[in-house]
């Protein structure tokens, strides 16, 4: 279009830079970026020559800090509904690995009834939503959109990427102390002995502060970023494809139109791309290994990821590295909905919000 005269509603491509020439009498009248459909419009009103110089270059877009906010609601929610309850039994089926299921169901109520099953739940796993949230949504956001448009990746590549960037900021920025809590509320004994009530969620955090560091409190953090990396670069990418497959089969065009799928397909995709990220639920158990408080003499001296396998093998075999697979499926498709597939949704209304300011 270089050279090409531009009026009133003209739309060009992403990748277009608009450079508009000192004009005799030329004025702009608006300037609008249209984030959702990712187009630039230009409304222009000019007198006397009519032309612009258009330069081809990488897509020009504003990083999303209101993605950190639509990431904290969403992960808020969904840990406040469904997603604690699937993380309290899928971290006692992995940690306790010769209960079945219902023992862990039984269990869990026996410690607080439907308390029971929010262990942990304030303050760590509100604490870790909340930021590991925010810094999922945003840094898998710019990775896939960067990823689609600079390097011209297909939807599930840039989604995979996506989510292994935003996995490994989770990982090593917000998650290490959070997760390492919620396993010990989950884990550690409750009951009184001798009428002393056990210490509280956190006089045990401080604890473990003073006598073994920072470190103490991190204690299988590799192992999480391993997880999450993992974890959401499939639960992301799977998405992506599986909508990509939905998108043909309702021949509705691929990711790029202006078509958008509904929130039954965002739904329906991100329930398969959570559910078939549970291929990684060893690194979960050896994760849950090294933070558990539950006694157990056998169990090495120096915790490392490798000890701990090995530990896990010998006394389970290789049955032992998918305890707790069951109902992690419900907390992976759960997690996934809410923060793909109804994080998308949101961040688009978001968007539109902004614009209308």
């Amino acid at each position: 279009m270089c050279g090409a005269a531009l009026r009133r509603g003209s739309v060009l491509e992403p990748s277009d830079i608009l450079v508009i020439r000192s004009l005799p009498g030329a004025k702009l009248l608006d300037y609008r970026y249209n984030q959702e459909e990712e187009q630039k419009e230009f409304f222009s009103e000019m007198s006397g020559a009519e032309s612009v110089s258009v330069k081809s270059g990488s897509p020009v877009k504003k990083i999303s800090w209101s993605n950190l906010l639509v990431g904290a609601g969403m992960n808020l929610f969904q840990v406040t509904t469904f997603g604690q309850p699937f993380e309290v039994l899928k971290t006692h089926a992995a940690a306790n690995r010769d209960d079945t299921i219902l023992q862990a169901i039984r269990k869990t109520w026996a410690r607080g009834k439907l308390a029971g099953f929010y262990q942990g739940l304030i303050p760590w796993a509100w604490i870790e939503a909340s930021t590991k949230g925010s810094v999922l949504l945003l840094t898998s956001t710019e990775v896939e959109y960067l990823s689609k448009n600079s390097l011209r990746l297909s939807p599930t590549t840039a989604g995979i990427l996506g989510g292994v960037c935003g996995g490994a900021a989770q990982a090593y920025l917000t998650m290490g102390f959070t997760t390492c809590m919620k396993t010990i509320e989950v884990t550690r004994n409750k009951t009184s002995v001798r009428g002393v009530r056990p210490p509280s969620t956190t006089a045990v955090f401080m604890q473990i502060l003073r006598t073994q560091g920072i470190r103490g409190v991190n204690k299988g953090v590799n192992a999480v970023a391993m997880r999450q990396i993992t974890g959401w670069s499939s639960r992301i990418g799977i998405s992506r494809f599986a909508e990509t497959v939905i998108r043909r089969i309702r021949g509705i065009g691929d990711a790029d139109s202006k078509t958008k799928l509904g929130v039954g397909d965002k739904i329906l995709a991100s329930t398969i791309g959570g559910a078939l990220s549970c291929w990684n639920q060893p690194f979960e158990v050896v994760r849950i290994e090294m933070q558990s408080q539950k006694p157990d003499p056998t169990r090495p001296q120096k915790m490392t990821m490798l000890s701990t396998a090995k530990h896990i093998y010998v006394t389970h075999g290789l049955r032992g590295f998918f305890r707790g697979v069951v109902p992690r499926f419900g907390l992976a498709a759960w997690a996934t909905i809410c923060m793909v597939g109804l994080g998308d949704l949101a961040k688009e209304q978001v968007a539109k919000l902004e614009r209308r300011k």
